[in-house]
């Protein structure tokens, strides 16, 4: 073997080792993400571990092909690197092309933003104003401590009335503002008071645990802005993990081509 495919195959199969460190590492995140978050957003960490244990895989694909020189398992490294790049750069231009749209409303008096569902792309529509996937959504929202513990986070009205609530918080756990019912509480408005606003969420809020605003657009439009942020994260770090396993493979295509060079003069 050359000293130029000595070197190829040696920055390969380094590349690769520490490339299975990084899947460990991201694997490790996801499993740390899912104890860490509620019901409602463990389905974010799946693929999250799935990725990782993707690369993982690929890499020790890669690294034995190194090691041994056999341009056979570089091939089948290659091609899974290369649908693996693929598919990273289509959800990435999918996802910033579905979080365009959608960034809130500032109101009078309120260090948070209000968010209409309209605002946001065809696709979240469609997902969100699904029956099952919003029932299955609003069961697990009303579980979590989102809306639960608001009460406990904010003990007076001059406290909570000066919260920056997040978007499900915000969208979920109170009427609109625009409706106009004086909060009592956290958690607790006078409903007696009649609505200034012919929006349908003014109807839909109960002060009930079990309904708040559930049911309402602007709950829905929480979920989506909650959603856009977490892809909008999930797409920058594609980008950099595409650069990266992009480099990995120009080198690993220049380790294969010396591989079969190599074992062609054997």
């Amino acid at each position: 073997m050359s000293s130029e495919a000595g070197t190829s195959t040696f920055v390969i199969r380094w590349i690769n080792f520490l490339t299975m460190l990084i899947a460990l590492g991201i694997v490790g995140f996801g499993v740390w993400m899912n104890s860490h978050h509620d019901s409602c957003r463990k389905f974010l960490t799946l693929p999250v571990i799935g990725l990782g244990a993707v690369i993982f895989v690929v890499s020790i694909i890669g690294f034995l092909g190194a090691l041994k020189n056999n341009s056979i398992l570089l091939w089948i490294y290659l091609i899974l690197l290369c649908i693996i790049l693929v598919a990273i750069l289509l959800f990435t231009v999918l996802a910033f092309i579905i979080t365009n749209n959608g960034s809130g409303h500032n109101v009078e008096g309120l260090r948070y933003k209000e968010y209409e569902l309209h605002d946001y792309s065809s696709w979240f529509l469609k997902q969100l104003n699904n029956s099952h996937n919003w029932g299955q959504l609003k069961s697990c929202l009303v579980k979590s401590d989102d809306c639960n513990n608001l009460s406990k986070k904010y003990k007076t009205l001059k406290q909570y009335k000066s919260a920056k609530l997040s978007p499900i918080e915000a969208g979920c756990c109170r009427p609109p503002s625009e409706c106009g019912y004086p909060a009592v509480n956290a958690s607790f408005y006078d409903l007696s008071f009649h609505p200034i606003s012919s929006n349908k969420d003014c109807r839909l809020y109960k002060n009930s645990k079990a309904t708040k605003c559930y049911n309402c657009d602007s709950c829905k439009a929480g979920v989506a802005q909650y959603m856009k942020v977490e892809w909008r994260v999930v797409a920058i770090f594609n980008i950099i993990l595409f650069v990266v396993l992009s480099t990995i493979y120009f080198v690993g295509c220049c380790a294969r081509r010396h591989a079969s060079r190599s074992n062609s003069k054997v």
